[in-house]
């Protein structure tokens, strides 16, 4: 069974796509405009103009995979619109797709400890 996001690297397309392309034009977005192999293993989220519809495309190993949801009551949380793509953990991906605020998920760095006690 295909899981989204059981693959790594997940990354996003920041820039909203035309939700009318299907899996070939999808990855052929990936390949031309984003400059990255869609048959890598890699997973790819797509935003909507209006926000509250993604697709993901990934590639199982045996063809080209691809996810579509609609959130009915809100908008998924994006990053903000620029060319080019942004790596997600797979809690974060998990986030996103369940319609959860992600950017609230980015890990703090801490400093080590000078001494051990």
């Amino acid at each position: 069974m295909i899981v989204a996001g059981q693959r790594l690297p997940i990354v996003i397309a920041t820039k909203p796509v035309d939700f009318r392309r299907g899996h070939d034009g999808l990855a052929a977005a990936v390949q031309n405009e984003l400059g990255l192999d869609p048959h890598s293993g890699l997973t790819v989220v797509f935003r909507s103009k209006r926000g509250d519809r993604l697709k993901v495309l990934l590639w199982d190993g045996t063809g080209l995979v691809l996810i579509y949801k609609r959130l009915e009551v809100s908008n998924f949380v994006w990053p903000k619109i620029h060319d080019g793509v942004m790596q997600l953990s797979r809690a974060q991906y998990e986030a996103l797709f369940d319609g959860l605020d992600w950017l609230r998920m980015t890990p703090k760095q801490v400093a080590p400890p000078t001494a051990a006690g």
